[in-house]
């Protein structure tokens, strides 16, 4: 149990894989139903955040070039593979039984959530952990627009990897010994991803 929690640590990953493997992981946890279980809003400020201290190698303004380039392709692309797949399998996906990395109520929730913003849903979804994942394989199962998702699904990667990397470089490079500090700012950016999600349960009560 302890080996796989620490595939959920962001600081365990970068240090283990590197930039390719945030990149990697990004594209995973967009593109693959069952990578929802990845920190990806954490992982990206933690990437952030060690890239300005030099972590990486490359300096700090070349590291963070790449780190947001190569995350916001990763999300893009992953946002289009997991559309493919939904437009692709479409209602097969509901007859698929529940495993340990597919679950039918995944999907329900991002369909509820499309249905109740519509298009706009990508780029809201990008902020929202596991309706991240699940949004464009919805997008694809509706019959969504492929010129419009990418139009929502670019805007969206761009503005979720710039607002979170910016955040974790931004407290990098203000925070004297950010390091000490890495953990509690994690764990506010988890908090914060999951308010919407708390929102949605709370109205339904």
């Amino acid at each position: 149990m302890s080996n796989l929690l620490q595939f959920l640590d962001p600081k365990f990953l970068i240090a283990s894989f590197g930039l390719v493997g945030v990149i990697i992981i990004i594209f995973m946890e967009t593109g693959c139903f069952f990578g929802f279980f990845f920190p990806g809003d954490s992982l990206l400020f933690t990437a952030g955040l060690l890239v300005s201290q030099g972590f990486l190698g490359g300096g700090p303004t070349i590291g963070l070039i790449c780190l947001f380039l190569g995350s916001f392709a990763a999300a893009v692309l992953g946002d289009s593979v997991g559309y493919a797949f939904g437009k692709k399998a479409g209602p097969a996906i509901f007859s698929k039984e529940d495993s340990f990395f597919f679950r039918k109520a995944h999907i329900a929730k991002a369909q509820h959530f499309y249905e109740e913003h519509g298009r706009k849903t990508i780029i809201l979804a990008r902020f929202i952990p596991i309706v991240r994942t699940f949004a464009p394989i919805v997008a694809g199962i509706g019959n969504m627009r492929y010129r419009d998702f990418i139009v929502f699904n670019v805007i969206g990667g761009f503005f979720w990897t710039a607002l979170l990397v910016g955040l974790g470089s931004g407290f990098g490079r203000i925070i004297p010994d950010p390091d000490n500090y890495l953990l509690p700012a994690v764990a506010i950016i988890i908090i914060i991803s999951i308010l919407p999600a708390l929102r949605q349960v709370f109205k339904r009560l």
